[in-house]
């Protein structure tokens, strides 16, 4: 089935050249189906870029999917049009009166900060707090990870000595997840950050469970007892080139940086990456759209209730 995201975004041409099969709103309001209505907090700087990115994940699947747009009205974006974000995207006032099956928070470039310090975290931490009983299941992404496990739980983020950087093996530990539901025993991750959260402090938790991990890079997939709330410390949307252009970027800024980990073949970056992430980005999606969304959502919207 279809992903429905808004007429003339970007996104449309980019997923209808993969094959990923797009409706726009025009065609949808043709077909009598109610489709999961997923809302996406895009905290990312190019936000083109990242819609693009989730669109492609959460159209990948059996499922009709609505795509709805917010981006933080306390923050003016530096890297996206005016125009872009008033024709396509909503604010939080615009939605908070609304119920939706899922939601997704992205991550965002201000890890270097202490969360209270990052300019919308009072507009973050009103959302977090209405996502708890006006959506059934919230995905929260890398620093989205760490700001909800913080909001929520008042687990702290710790910086670790040198950025984790690259493409890393990881493992399921709570092998009866329906969340890595056909899952290799190992799977790669692309990782990219400065900060981490420890194991003790989320096994103290007893909301909490940890479903996946990786020797190098920590704890990368937390969840509490029936999924209203996940947790991922990695970025499964990443296209091919991501890492590339961060690194590229970094290098022309003169800061210092090493060649993302287990992503240049030979650790050549003349040489184009090698993804080894892209199937069990799919399915890490379509498993919680499945299992943790449409199985367990209210058929009526409205009553979606608070739970953990």
């Amino acid at each position: 089935m279809p992903i429905k995201i808004p007429d003339n975004l970007p996104a449309v041409k980019t997923l209808e050249s993969e094959n990923i099969f797009v409706m726009t709103e025009k065609r949808a309001i043709t077909q009598d189906i109610r489709p999961l209505k997923i809302l996406i907090l895009n905290l990312m700087p190019k936000k083109i870029e990242t819609e693009t990115q989730f669109a492609r994940l959460l159209g990948n699947s059996p499922l009709q999917v609505e795509m709805e747009l917010i981006h933080t009205s306390t923050h003016q974006s530096k890297h996206v049009a005016e125009e872009h974000l008033l024709a396509f995207y909503k604010t939080f006032d615009d939605v908070k009166e609304q119920n939706f099956d899922g939601m997704v928070i992205t991550g965002a470039p201000v890890e270097h900060l202490p969360f209270e310090e990052v300019e919308y975290w009072q507009e973050l931490c009103e959302i977090m707090e209405w996502s708890k009983t006006h959506v059934h299941s919230v995905f929260h992404v890398c620093w989205g990870a760490q700001a909800g496990l913080y909001y929520h739980y008042g687990i702290e983020k710790h910086a670790v000595p040198e950025k984790l950087f690259g493409v890393f093996p990881h493992q399921v530990e709570y092998k009866a997840s329906m969340l890595f539901r056909g899952f290799d025993d190992t799977f790669m991750v692309p990782q990219s950050r400065h900060t981490t959260v420890l194991r003790e402090d989320v096994e103290k938790q007893p909301a909490l469970k940890i479903l996946a991990s990786s020797e190098r890079t920590g704890v990368y997939a937390i969840t509490t007892k029936n999924g209203r709330q996940i947790f991922i410390t990695g970025h499964s949307e990443y296209d091919a080139d991501t890492l590339k252009n961060e690194y590229l970027r970094d290098l022309a800024q003169g800061k210092p940086i090493k060649v993302p980990e287990n992503y240049f073949p030979s650790d050549d970056a003349s040489k184009a990456p090698l993804v080894s992430w892209r199937g069990h980005a799919h399915l890490l999606f379509s498993n919680w759209l499945n299992y943790f969304v449409y199985q367990s959502t209210p058929y009526d919207i409205e009553k979606v209730q608070k739970g953990e």
